[in-house]
């Protein structure tokens, strides 16, 4: 397998699925590590882990901790 074809496999999902079970077992680990992360691994990695998400127009961090304006 070409290294071009190596680097796409790594790159593009859908080229991925697309091989055979025989070329796919060919394809080296990605030498980035992991390439995909759950939601929690992200909210970690981002430091959002611990704040308070809303959608609601006045209501911050701070008044979700304090006042309780949105729950």
């Amino acid at each position: 397998m070409k290294s071009a074809d190596v680097i796409r496999a790594w790159k593009d999902p859908g080229y991925r699925e697309s091989l055979g079970e025989e070329e796919a077992s060919r394809i080296p680990a990605n030498p980035a590590g992991i390439v995909e992360l759950t939601d929690e691994q992200l909210r970690q990695a981002s430091g959002l882990s611990g704040i308070i998400v809303t959608t609601f127009k006045t209501c911050t961090d701070f008044t979700v901790r304090r006042f309780h304006c949105c729950n």
